[in-house]
């Protein structure tokens, strides 16, 4: 075997045997000094042409590539699931459930910051879009779902979102839920929830029962007997007018 021809076998020992593309000075390092390093790769180049690999220059390195003609014989699709973080799942229920909503809205729902990276990656998945600007001091910018986060979890429309009840029924909610998160229910309306409000309030208005202080001391007015009978007290107290002070009997 010709010198030549070994160093041949080297070079494509080399590029079969490499993580990585190489360059000429790695082929260098290996042949024996004076070597025509560039001649053996378009030779390699040339008897690789019509082979399942080729021989190919990439970045000023060489490697060995898949032919083109059958790289769909190669093809693998692998379907990558990426699961949404915590932060990404509230984030993503705030948003179909308040939209449209603000940043700042949706941090102080959650209690905490809102990482930007969260509402990049349901942007990313084309859940979550900008849907315009908050006609407030800074015009912030709200954010509301997609067509494709109907599509994804097979709603006709956000009215279809599951209320609390429904959440609660399926075992959804847990204790860890914000408690700032409110999902509409069906049964629930704010007229309800104002006259609930109108309701305890005056429940902590003066109680009609009471009639008179733990002392007997008459606030305004005068005072009815309860046997419709007045004792000597009374009677000398009604006499007395109301500028004479009554002495209390203990």
């Amino acid at each position: 075997m010709s010198e030549q021809a070994q160093n041949q076998r080297i070079v494509e020992a080399m590029l079969f045997a490499a993580t990585e593309p190489l360059d000429e000075d790695t082929f260098a390092a290996r042949l024996p000094e004076g070597t025509d390093i560039k001649a053996i790769l378009d030779d390699l180049q040339q008897t690789y042409a019509m082979r399942g690999v080729n021989l190919v220059r990439v970045a000023q390195r060489w490697a060995f590539r898949t032919a083109p003609d059958l790289a769909f014989l190669l093809r693998k699709e692998v379907q990558d699931v990426r699961r949404l973080s915590r932060a990404g799942v509230e984030t993503l229920a705030i948003i179909a459930y308040h939209q449209p909503v603000t940043r700042a809205e949706i941090e102080e729902i959650r209690g905490v910051a809102v990482n930007k990276g969260t509402l990049d990656v349901l942007m990313e998945t084309e859940w979550v879009r900008p849907v315009g600007r908050r006609q407030t001091p800074g015009r912030p910018v709200t954010y509301g779902t997609t067509a494709e986060f109907l599509n994804h979890f097979g709603l006709a429309s956000i009215k279809d979102l599951p209320g609390l009840s429904e959440l609660k029924a399926a075992g959804l909610l847990d204790s860890e839920i914000p408690p700032d998160f409110m999902a509409p229910a069906a049964d629930e309306s704010e007229a309800e929830t104002d006259s609930q409000e109108e309701l305890f309030e005056d429940a902590d208005e003066e109680d009609p029962q009471d009639t008179g202080s733990d002392d007997g001391v008459e606030d305004d007015g005068e005072e009815e007997p309860v046997n419709g009978d007045a004792g000597p007290e009374t009677a000398e107290t009604a006499e007395a007018g109301e500028d004479e002070e009554v002495p209390l009997e203990t």
